[in-house]
């Protein structure tokens, strides 16, 4: 058994909490212990959701319990006749055969979850081997509401993304992603639930990763773009991507979530966001007919004030869904990745947030577990108001960035 004596006694110690509070397998009429977000799903949105449903467990064993529950998925081996379809009712709408097939997902999602259940039986019995990926990324994460109404952010932390998704390569790949939302939370949850499941889909995944973000990204905003029209939603979502492939960062993004990199304690920037004050991005607009005004701050159409998105609807082709990328050799002398919102770099520079680290780790000999935590602080009291979501991801040892960082 992989992993240390301690995850293993967690994890048992979850699988008995689990199967003790599970009243399993679930009945037609039963309620689902999580229901999902939308009542219909396309095929296509299938995979994302079931990963989502099984993803939600909170232990070091999930990539592994979402690779052993949802392989039929990745192998098209699904049975549909379990999950009863809904189709269009009228004649006008028959003729709309460009009307994708839905699903009913809290059926789906009481597969799902009986399937969970099965696998925790078989594994009370005997354990699956878990390998931890080399290298390891140590994460520190958090999220706050702050003082806004509704939390928009979303994020996700795939460390072990060959696990996931079973991909059989000799190099070790992990994906981190903040999505803020805007307008409701509907575009960021679609994001996180669906971006990297497109990207491994890819046909240019295994040679160009760069290529298979952007593609990626596209078809995020196209299938979010579709849901909004079925569902009548408005709302729409900036979005930041890191995608670690052995020795190598790609980067991704729309809007004005960033990311940035520290190496031996100096910023190296990786991304410039796209907001509308840009020049290239103002030219863009106003060649297709848009504008940009000032209204409290520069905004697309005196509406938004970011100038790509996921969704977003009513504000296309202006707001646009094509996402920038970047690609950057590591040599192992990076110290670490910081992620998050604008709710943080609105208020947080660069270089305060790498201060920010380098005093956290000091004082706590490289202890990582509230580097987050004070960083989010750190936005709050710097004045922010908006939701702030930060993720912190360690490229070396945090002990060697505290022995760099006091020098």
């Amino acid at each position: 058994m992989a992993g240390s004596a301690a995850e293993e006694k967690t994890f048992r110690r979850f699988l008995e909490l689990f199967l003790r509070e599970m009243r399993m397998p679930l009945q037609d009429s039963d309620p689902v212990p999580m229901r999902p977000l939308s009542d219909l799903l396309t095929e296509d949105e299938v995979e994302g959701e079931c990963l989502d449903l099984v993803h939600f467990l909170s232990c070091s064993f999930s990539m592994c319990m979402c690779a052993c529950v949802c392989p039929e998925l990745r192998e098209g081996e699904r049975d549909a006749s379990q999950i009863p379809a809904s189709y269009p009712a009228g004649p006008q709408q028959q003729a709309e055969t460009e009307r994708d097939e839905e699903l009913e997902s809290v059926k789906l999602a009481r597969l799902v979850f009986n399937r969970l259940f099965e696998m925790c039986c078989l594994w009370m019995k005997e354990l699956p081997f878990r390998r931890r990926p080399q290298p390891y990324y140590e994460t520190s994460i958090h999220a706050i509401k702050n003082m806004r109404r509704k939390m928009e952010d979303k994020h996700v932390i795939i460390p072990d993304f060959n696990t996931l998704f079973n991909v059989q390569v000799d190099v070790e790949q992990a994906y981190f992603a903040v999505f803020d939302g805007h307008g409701g939370v509907d575009a960021a949850i679609y994001a996180a639930n669906h971006l990297h499941v497109n990207l491994v889909h890819q046909e240019s995944f295994s040679q160009d990763p760069s290529e298979a973000l952007c593609r990626a990204f596209k078809l995020t905003d196209e299938g979010f773009v579709k849901k909004a029209s079925r569902e009548h939603l408005r709302c729409g979502t900036t979005g930041v991507v890191t995608f670690l492939r052995g020795g190598t960062l790609y980067v991704a993004w729309l809007g004005d979530s960033q990311v940035i990199l520290v190496r031996r304690g100096q910023v190296v920037e990786l991304m410039k966001p796209h907001k509308p004050d840009r020049e290239d991005e103002k030219q863009r607009i106003e060649a297709l007919g848009g504008c940009v005004i000032w209204f409290g701050t520069w905004r697309v159409n005196g509406s938004l004030s970011v100038s790509r998105a996921i969704g977003d609807s009513e504000h296309k082709p202006y707001i646009c869904g094509d996402a920038d990328h970047s690609v950057f050799p590591l040599d192992g002398s990076e110290d670490y990745l910081i992620l998050a919102c604008d709710g943080f770099w609105d208020t947080v520079s660069p270089e305060e947030a790498v201060r920010v680290v380098s005093d956290h780790l000091q004082e706590n000999n490289g202890d990582t577990t509230m580097v987050a935590h004070k960083l989010v602080a750190s936005a709050r009291d710097a004045g922010s108001s908006d939701n702030i979501t930060v993720i912190v991801v360690f490229l070396r040892d945090p002990r060697s960035v505290t022995a760099t960082a006091g020098q």
